[in-house]
């Protein structure tokens, strides 16, 4: 699917209101990033665009990246070390698993926001808000 369509079909305010809602319930953060590259694996993709957005920067390293390619049909969920210490590999399976499912049905956004809850969900569960209460990263949806 080309990358604008998949832009244009998903809705991208939905889809920012479940990353401020499941973040205002942590510490951590969640962005979602979409590609127009081609992307032969979406997991290495998803680790330099982690770095990229500066997601390892976070005070607590407890963000978490979902990477879609829709021009290869092929998406990433990755979390900084901190998160993973905490959920490991079976919830990251769990989240594709889910995510999976509802983009073969073209749910592409209902995917998204499910994925943003459940990781939300995740991180309120490992990393209670702090009083602080900063918001590291920006909640809209990146493009390159």
């Amino acid at each position: 699917m080309n990358h604008w369509l998949f832009l244009f079909r998903l809705k991208q305010k939905r889809v920012t209101q479940a990353i401020v809602l499941a973040e205002s319930r942590t510490s951590g953060e969640i962005r979602v990033f979409v590609t127009h590259q081609k992307c032969a694996d979406a997991l290495s993709a998803a680790r330099v665009q982690f770095d990229k957005l500066g997601m390892a920067k976070t005070k607590h390293r407890n963000a978490v990246l979902i990477f879609i390619a829709p021009r290869t049909r092929k998406f990433a969920v990755v979390g900084d070390q901190a998160v993973h210490k905490k959920c490991g590999d079976a919830f990251w399976r769990d989240v594709a698993d889910t995510m999976s499912a509802e983009m073969l049905a073209g749910g592409f956004t209902d995917a998204i926001v499910h994925a943003v809850e459940k990781t939300g969900a995740l991180l309120a569960e490992h990393f209670p808000p702090d009083a602080e209460k900063l918001n590291e990263l920006p909640d809209e949806i990146a493009t390159d």
